[in-house]
């Protein structure tokens, strides 16, 4: 791996030469002694052979030379207009389905390989020519023998050994980082690069993204607010993916879009719900949703639905994750600042010892100017770099497993800005929000937790008997009289008892645990029975 990793930073530093990409760095306003470097490095010396490409352009080829990962990295910023210059953003633009395509043989043969079959004996229509191509695969155009018209994704050849390579680094630059820099190891880049780690790799796998497209397809049946294509699992492998072609408008042909009369407004505002709906509803969200896996049906322009593709990539959050998140974005929508102040020193995510004032205030600083605005007059560049100096002024720990969820915030933030500067990003997800919180604590909604904390009373109370079994043993090797290891036995099982109630008032969770420790008790009472019986 450390040859593998040495070679492929050999590779980087030959395409950063290449492109002159540190042309973009000696552009930016460095000391001076950072900018005397561009007279002794070497490469500087000789003639360019990139003049006639613009620096986006530069960029972009660099980015696509550099494989799946730095591709991915330049089509989150595509997203980001507001944070790059016109040219720089029109040029990662191409990235999202323009990727130059691999061999068409090639293809077609490891289409055969995965299907144990012939082209012909599958398909009445193949199009060798590639619908589109993307960082990890590419798409044909195909109709099944039924008749259906169908997608054909492949994965691209060779791609492990170069995420490997890259993963590395990585790595290394995450240690490093976290050795070096105390500010640094409030972000957990050790922890990042191994959630991405696994995400890049989960990727590979086209019957994970079969599977997550049926689970969205399903949580999204009958509604007018998101289509996801059918699935055709019989002609699906682990590199192989058939589903159903769909015919759309891409999310960002502002033109086509003007001239079917789409309600942009409301296409805007949908695209928030469908944030909201997967997040809080679901727990389950589509995090991959660059404009190049997004399109909008032509059928209902007036009522315009989007159509989501390329699931590869999807997030999650447990209970307390939800429930957090959504006290958190519930003050914040109000207002309430030393509410969030308190949820983040409640959840750890700040030191106990942090002064609730002193943090209200700094986070009050921050997030008041951005209310009553649309997005085309917010600079989130700002804010993100205020709220990055609140962070590490308190020592606001990042916390890992929100990076997908935070990665989608941005995607779908850059891509609001797009379709609808005017929206109100605030006032189109409070009323979601709170609606939300109240079907939370509904009775239906308690009933349902309640029904769910008795179906664990058994399981528990099977854990407390073998713990306290375990825990009574006799001492073979005890010297201690008789005596004391009875008072001993009868002390660990009532600490027993008291882990089991304690356990159970961890169960519960969410908005139940404002209801009391009711389980705690009934656990308890398990418990002392469990003794008493013994």
């Amino acid at each position: 791996m450390k040859l593998l990793a040495v070679r492929r930073l050999l590779r980087i530093q030959r395409v950063v030469i290449r492109y002159r990409l540190d042309d973009l760095l000696f552009a930016l306003p460095l000391p001076w002694f950072l900018l005397a470097l561009r007279f002794v490095l070497p490469w500087r010396w000789f003639p360019r052979r990139t003049l006639d490409l613009t620096r986006g352009a530069r960029l972009r080829l660099a980015l696509q030379d550099l494989g799946p990962i730095f591709i991915k990295f330049g089509q989150i910023l595509s997203t980001r207009r507001d944070l790059l210059p016109e040219d720089i953003a029109d040029e990662l633009m191409l990235l999202q389905d323009r990727v130059p395509p691999f061999d068409s043989k090639l293809s077609v043969a490891l289409i055969e390989e995965q299907l144990g079959k012939k082209i012909s004996e599958v398909f009445s229509r193949f199009d060798v020519e590639p619908l589109a191509s993307a960082s990890v695969a590419q798409v044909h155009a195909a109709q099944l023998k039924s008749g259906e018209e169908v997608v054909v994704k492949v994965i691209r050849p060779g791609l492990k050994p170069i995420i490997a390579q890259d993963l590395a680094w990585l790595f290394i630059l995450a240690r490093a980082a976290e050795r070096l820099s105390a500010d640094a190891r409030l972000l957990h880049p050790v922890d990042v690069v191994q959630d991405y780690e696994k995400t890049i790799y989960d990727e590979l796998d086209l019957l994970r993204e079969a599977a997550n497209a049926s689970q969205l397809r399903r949580n999204f049946e009958g509604s007018p607010l998101l289509y996801v294509p059918q699935v055709y699992w019989d002609w699906c492998r682990p590199k192989v993916l058939v589903m159903e072609r769909i015919y759309g408008i891409q999310v960002t042909d502002l033109a086509t879009l003007a001239d079917q009369r789409t309600d942009m407004k409301l296409l805007a505002e949908r695209g928030v719900e469908i944030f909201f709906t997967q997040v809080f509803r679901d727990s389950f969200f589509h995090a991959d949703m660059h404009p190049g896996n997004i399109f909008v049906s032509t059928v209902q322009p007036w009522s315009p639905q989007y159509i989501a593709i390329d699931c590869g990539i999807v997030g999650s959050l447990t209970p307390e994750d939800q429930d957090y998140l959504a006290r958190n974005l519930f003050a914040f929508f109000k207002r309430d600042y030393r509410r969030v102040a308190q949820l983040h020193i409640d959840s750890g995510w700040v030191p106990a010892e942090t002064k609730l004032n002193e943090f209200e205030a700094a986070i009050r600083t921050v997030c008041e100017p951005i209310f009553e605005k649309p997005l085309k007059d917010i600079s989130f560049g700002q804010v993100l770099m205020r709220l990055f100096q609140t962070a590490r002024r308190f020592n606001m720990e990042v916390q890992p497993q929100l990076v997908l969820l935070q990665k989608t915030l941005l995607n779908i933030e850059g891509l609001g800005r797009q379709l609808y500067p005017d929206l109100d990003l605030w006032n189109t997800a409070q009323p979601f929000l709170e609606r939300w919180m109240r079907e939370r604590v509904s009775p239906r909604a308690l009933l349902g937790n309640v029904q769910s904390q008795f179906e664990q009373i058994p399981h528990l109370a099977n854990m407390t008997r073998d713990l306290l079994e375990r825990m009574s043993q006799p001492h073979a090797h005890d010297p201690a009289p008789p005596w004391h290891r009875r008072k001993d036995d009868w002390l660990l099982r009532l600490l027993g008892a008291a882990h089991l109630g304690g356990g159970a008032v961890l169960a519960t969770g969410g908005p139940l645990s404002q209801l009391g420790h009711w389980p705690a008790g009934i656990m308890m009472v398990v418990g002392l029975y469990l003794v008493v019986r013994r």
